[in-house]
């Protein structure tokens, strides 16, 4: 994953020069966005090709299916206080399986 963000970094980092430039020639905004996007795709396209497969292959790892899902913080805390609970507690069952209000 950061590879994708590298990549996008330095994309944005092409953009944003290159629409101010445009914007201050007085192209209009649509255009300013348009040029600078083709513009910035191609330098990237041409210059930067082992960042872009790196960030390639980090996009295919991640929806492949095979990578680990990725946990937020306060996923991993409760993750820890109900197996806790559970190893303190073992006639307490835990089923997250079940959406809430079912049965």
């Amino acid at each position: 994953m950061v590879a994708f963000l590298k990549y996008s970094l330095i994309r944005l980092v092409l953009f944003v020069p290159l629409f101010v430039l445009f914007a201050f020639l007085g192209v209009g905004w649509v255009l300013a966005v348009v040029f600078a996007g083709l513009i910035s795709f191609a330098i990237s396209y041409l210059f930067f090709q082992k960042q872009r497969d790196a960030a390639t292959a980090a996009m295919r790892e991640r929806f492949s299916g095979r990578a680990k899902p990725i946990r937020t913080a306060g996923e991993v805390e409760d993750a820890a206080a109900e197996d806790g609970l559970v190893e303190k507690n073992p006639d307490i069952a835990v089923n997250n399986d079940k959406r809430p209000g079912t049965v």
